[in-house]
């Protein structure tokens, strides 16, 4: 099942969706606590990250000198949100977190389609941004990386909307981008969990199998799908996950 559940999680994620939404149940179902079941997806799906991004190269060489800028702003955030979910209560996030995915999935939704341009395509240029824009996606992106994590579930979707609002309009390029920074966010706090934390080594290994097979097939499926369609299909998930959020926020 876990495996089955990474494969399906590793597609959607990597081709804009939300893939917490299919592994963090998953892990819930196979006897998981909440807190165990965070560190355990945390963990797995780094597999899926670094076979998405590997996957990816073709797109991502478009920003491949402000990649590391980022990266680095992502590595730096996602260790801090680590820390504090060791060093904090649990549940900080929980009432916030819906209502950002919620708005994500709006921007997302109403964000038209803008079409590459040919010749930067052609050139393989970064697309030109403003510097404002940098510094408002850099402070939107570092905060984004902070919660993923602390907590990560819905961190991809906030990341898309960041990087399609400020930094590439166009979807399959921005999907491989987000892909990318979510595996930087989260390595550290991954190899943090892995040797501070109380690991189920039997759920991580087999999700993580499967993760890496559907992180490795969904740039493929990004760039053959209709951008309307899928911008509708990510919205959707991230409705859905916020009202779910929402939900297990105001439970008792």
């Amino acid at each position: 099942m876990l495996v089955l559940a990474g494969m399906l999680g590793g597609v959607i994620g990597t081709a804009g969706g939300i893939t917490s939404l299919v592994t963090y149940p998953a892990l819930l179902a196979a006897g998981l606590g909440p807190l165990q079941a965070n560190v355990a997806n945390t963990v797995a799906l780094i597999s899926g990250a670094v076979a998405s991004s590997a996957a990816s190269r073709q797109e991502l060489r478009v920003h491949r000198r402000r990649l590391p800028w980022w990266a680095a702003v992502a590595v730096i955030g996602g260790t801090g949100g680590a820390v504090l979910l060791l060093v904090t209560p649990p549940g900080v996030f929980a009432w916030l977190v819906p209502f950002l995915i919620a708005f994500a999935a709006a921007l997302i939704l109403i964000r038209p389609t803008i079409d590459e341009p040919a010749a930067a395509a052609a050139a393989g240029e970064d697309t030109a941004v403003a510097g404002w824009q940098r510094v408002v996606a850099a402070v939107a992106f570092f905060g984004v990386c902070v919660y993923s994590g602390y907590f990560g579930a819905g961190s991809g979707i906030l990341t898309l909307a960041i990087v399609l609002l400020l930094v590439e309009p166009h979807l399959v390029r921005a999907n491989a981008v987000k892909n990318a920074l979510t595996a930087c966010a989260d390595i550290v706090p991954a190899a943090m969990f892995a040797v501070v934390a109380d690991v189920a080594w039997w759920a991580v290994i087999p999700l993580a199998v499967g993760s890496g097979i559907g992180g490795a097939l969904g740039p493929a499926i990004t760039r053959r799908a209709d951008p309307k369609v899928l911008r509708t299909a990510v919205a959707v998930m991230g409705f859905s996950l916020a009202t779910w959020l929402l939900y297990r926020a105001t439970s008792p």
